[in-house]
């Protein structure tokens, strides 16, 4: 059984690889060709969590579980907010095959799946991308998105103006894009085309009214029932289109909130994103239209991460 280290899933989990896996995975969710459980997190501590994944990929296909660890208090320690392991295995013979570094794939799979979204959801002219928050994953979404728009400007956001404006150096200068800090979450949006949030706000940084017509977001911050990164008036005037319509129904804090105030219900999630990725539901239904992609993270795209990494 062999052991896929974060060094290894860094070296060879490019987005050019993984932007593909993860859209076939979503695609084969939404047909029903793969096998999961409504993802468990158990509540620790101080915010702490622990999330148990486990799915199939198909009959006799690879099977597996990911074990997660979500501490976010880490990042301001220089530690990862996510730690744990992918444990796939065969399954024509049941034997497990390898373990993988959890951490590092959440991280690029994560982004990814916001890249396949954008890329279904966002006008095409789109190039103009704005990012609230300053975490792990404000940087892996900006790489992943500059595959699927090319982006001509990029503002942050986030609550330490002296950390977000030292984040936009850095990204400035690892991707060669216009990264520039912005003041406060209104400014940073005022002129996106695409705004992914990716915040530990338990409650909204991001108004609706703050943002231009057409606009596509990413709601990828809050993974559980609770906090929530947008108000309700974002969610309700909106296009919603989950990762997994079970999945948000049970556990998508944003669209939760606005069906317990009585302003939408059930039907506002209109449908998946494998369905949009496989012609089945339409996306974006004019250039003036709000869309919103809640991604919680599911198990199918790293399972399909972790048996490339096996298989390469």
């Amino acid at each position: 059984m062999r052991f896929i280290d974060g060094e290894e899933v860094r070296a060879r989990l490019t987005f050019e690889a993984c932007i593909p896996l993860v859209r076939g995975a979503m695609i084969a969710f939404s047909r029903g060709q793969t096998r999961q459980l409504l993802r468990s997190v158990i509540p620790l501590v101080d915010g702490r969590m622990f999330g148990i994944m486990p799915g199939a990929m198909g009959e006799r296909a690879v099977f597996g579980a990911k074990l997660i660890s979500i501490f976010p208090d880490n990042f301001a320690r220089g530690a990862p907010s996510h730690q744990g392991v992918i444990v796939l295995f065969n399954g024509a013979s049941g034997a497990p095959l390898c373990v993988v570094d959890a951490g590092e794939v959440t991280a690029i799979r994560t982004a990814a799946a916001s890249a396949v979204a954008t890329d279904a959801l966002a006008r095409p002219e789109a190039c103009t991308l704005a990012i609230l928050g300053y975490g792990e994953q404000a940087g892996t979404h900006i790489r992943a998105i500059s595959h699927v728009r090319p982006l001509t400007r990029v503002t942050v956001w986030g609550r330490d103006p002296d950390k977000a404006a030292a984040f936009a150096r850095d990204m400035s200068r690892k991707t060669g894009l216009s990264v520039e800090a912005s003041p406060d979450a209104r400014s940073a949006v005022a002129a996106a085309d695409i705004v992914c949030t990716v915040t530990n706000a338990r409650e909204p940084i991001l108004l609706g009214k703050w943002l231009r017509p057409g606009t596509h977001v990413n709601l990828v911050g809050s993974s559980v029932a609770g906090p929530v990164e947008v108000d309700c008036d974002l969610v309700v005037a909106s296009r919603f289109i989950a990762d997994s319509r079970e999945g948000v129904l049970a556990q998508g804090a944003e669209f939760l909130r606005a069906k317990a105030a009585g302003l939408i219900g059930d039907s506002h999630v209109v449908g998946e994103i494998g369905q949009v990725l496989a012609g089945d539901l339409a996306g974006r239904e004019g250039p003036d239209q709000f869309t919103v992609y809640k991604s919680l993270g599911h198990v199918v795209q790293d399972l399909a991460a972790a048996q490339a990494l096996y298989q390469g």
